[in-house]
């Protein structure tokens, strides 16, 4: 079984010396920094490297940069998916974000997990673990997602949260690590004022 296979399956794999996982790695961070010498206005160029990157892209996709990613054929975004500064996505393993999330700046998503082990981390063993953002989700500024974690729909995860489990639909969820404040209710809809003009 190759690492890359490995890695797929969940086992403990090493990326460090594997020239298929090197040449994908390599492969996606040339993307990325081409991504990223591109001027702001340049969506159209821009959207092309997307394509390139993610295996499978919605439309209406904006990520201002910088942006990094690991190989980019592990991560799907949907529709209406945006990036702010500096969003990192660690794809070792299966990354997917549904319609409609929005990312703060300065947020991680990582997949990967080092063995817990001293000589197992030593050799540069890791775990791919999968993450899964829903649909109509707001990650607030600074947040880390760990792998192995599913966001619900509808749910917005506070500025500064480090995600280290599942978080249920329709939520507010906040904190290091990551809890549940409450559910977002109808009043949600009055917390800012809306110009009627």
């Amino acid at each position: 079984m190759t690492e890359k296979e490995k890695a797929a399956a969940g086992y403990l794999y090493n990326p460090n010396y594997d020239m298929e996982l090197l040449v994908d790695l390599h492969k996606c961070n040339d993307l990325c920094h081409e991504f990223n010498q591109l001027r702001p206005s340049q969506r159209v160029e821009q959207e092309a490297l997307l394509k390139q990157i993610f295996a499978k892209m919605g439309q209406k996709v904006c990520i201002n940069t910088p942006f990094w990613c690991d190989y980019g054929y592990n991560t799907t975004v949907g529709n209406r998916f945006y990036a702010n500064h500096n969003c990192q996505i660690l794809d070792g393993g299966k990354v997917t974000f549904g319609d409609n999330v929005f990312i703060a700046p300065n947020c991680t998503f990582t997949t990967a997990e080092h063995a817990l082990d001293v000589e197992q981390r030593n050799e540069g063993l890791e775990v791919a673990l999968p993450i899964t953002v829903g649909n109509n989700v707001w990650i607030g500024a600074g947040t880390i997602v760990l792998g192995g974690v599913t966001i619900g729909d509808n749910t917005v995860i506070g500025a500064g949260s480090v995600v280290t489990k599942d978080i249920p639909s329709g939520v507010i969820a906040v904190g290091v690590p990551c809890r549940i404040l409450r559910e977002i209710t109808e009043e949600d809809k009055l917390k800012y004022p809306k110009y009627e003009g």
